[in-house]
């Protein structure tokens, strides 16, 4: 069983607009009335932060903008303003993300509240700028809360909370949407008003923690002495960070009336075997999954929302009864006992009693398009793997051979 969420009544006027995730994300930041961008264009997340140049060349947004030579110095700078203690945001995508791989493990040492919006491409080589999962799953030891969205209104739900989250854990943040399928894709977003926002968000300086007036210092040498205890601080502040991020979803249903947990469980309650998937790919799963329930199958779909810090009680919850989970994965491990989504999710059902058979699928890498009969022929061999007790080895989706 999941732990159902209420849904409130949206509180002060909303704007119903036409807008692709990247604009639903800039629109989101401009609500939250940053004090400082810096960012380094990238297919496909450039979008965003050219709306926002604008935003603030118009003087619709006040904050300062600053344009870098690259992606790692783009979080340097914002490393630098958040420990001034200012409200800062950057977006990224793919090798722009690797470039900045060192300094996000310094962010999030640092426990500096960062939010950055990820637009998921493959990484290179060969060159590809479309999506999978490889870009993020690439960073997700860096000490980064991940949350995926997996619509435009989404995204900018998951933005203006993105920043209570970040700012109350001292944690950073990263919103990952899949590149073009979510990015670029225009839809109905309902855009509450200002002042609410305002409201849920006040933006009240934090603690300038380089301040000459204060007797600390921040980027220091750990030698062995102290380095154990220094990384635990950000690993402890993650672990603490679960439930908070719980709070937060259920304090932002009752305001802006939404539905937001950690995974989405659909058809679970009935269910002999689902396939688990992490972004845009929810809606393909779930017309599979009602293809097979007209035919008289008990297929259910979950979907995973909370990536860091991995809900494992959660999933526990949802998945007893099941016979068996397909979890898809969008990255590979290369030369690893499995892919990236599927380790995590061995390991927290490992030592469930009667825990279901877990089968691997790889798909819709560099942007292979994943299909309703592509999830069909997973349903179909995750029902097999229920009824032999016995998984495959992960099976490539899509392959040409």
């Amino acid at each position: 069983m999941t732990t159902k969420a209420r849904a409130g009544k949206a509180q002060g006027s909303t704007t119903r607009i036409g807008l692709s995730g990247n604009y639903a994300v800039a629109y989101a930041v401009k609500m939250a009335d940053v004090d400082v961008i810096a960012a380094y264009p990238i297919t496909p997340q450039t979008t965003i932060v050219e709306k926002l140049s604008e935003m603030v060349a118009n003087c619709e947004l006040n904050a300062e903008y600053i344009n870098v030579e690259s992606e790692h110095s783009a979080m340097s700078a914002c490393i630098g303003a958040s420990l001034t203690g200012a409200r800062v945001f950057t977006a990224t995508s793919s090798q722009g993300l690797s470039y900045m791989s060192e300094v996000l493990f310094i962010a999030s040492a640092l426990r500096t509240p960062v939010v950055m919006a990820n637009v998921n491409r493959a990484l290179s080589a060969p060159l590809n700028i479309w999506n999978d999962h490889s870009d993020a799953m690439a960073e997700r030891d860096s000490g980064w809360i991940q949350i995926w969205a997996t619509s435009a209104q989404e995204a900018f739900d998951t933005t203006i909370m993105a920043f209570k989250i970040a700012e109350e854990m001292r944690l950073p943040v990263m919103v990952n949407m899949d590149g073009y399928i979510v990015s670029h894709t225009y839809e109905p977003v309902l855009l509450p008003d200002s002042g609410t926002v305002k409201a849920y968000i006040p933006s009240a300086p934090m603690e300038n923690r380089v301040s000459t007036k204060l007797a600390y210092s921040t980027g220091v040498v750990g030698p062995p002495e102290y380095y154990y205890e220094m990384k635990y601080q950000s690993i402890d502040a993650m672990e603490r960070s679960r439930d908070r991020i719980r709070e937060i979803y259920v304090g932002y249903n009752k305001m802006f009336g939404r539905i937001y947990e950690d995974l989405t469980a659909y058809h679970l309650e009935d269910a002999e075997y689902a396939l688990l998937t992490m972004g845009s790919t929810l809606g393909t799963a779930r017309i599979a999954a009602e293809r097979l329930r007209a035919k008289g199958k008990k297929a259910g779909v979950i979907s995973l929302r909370t990536f860091r810090p991995f809900p494992s009680d959660r999933l526990l919850e949802a998945v007893e009864g099941l016979k068996a989970i397909g979890i898809m994965d969008r990255a590979a491990t290369p030369g690893g006992p499995s892919n990236p989504l599927f380790a995590d999710v061995s390991a927290a059902l490992y030592g469930a009693k009667k825990g279901p058979v877990l089968q691997n699928f790889v798909a819709g890498l560099g942007g292979r398009d994943i299909t309703v009969d592509d999830f069909l022929h997973m349903f179909k061999v995750t029902e097999e793997a229920a009824g032999e007790g016995k998984s495959r080895p992960t099976i490539y989706v899509g392959l040409r051979e």
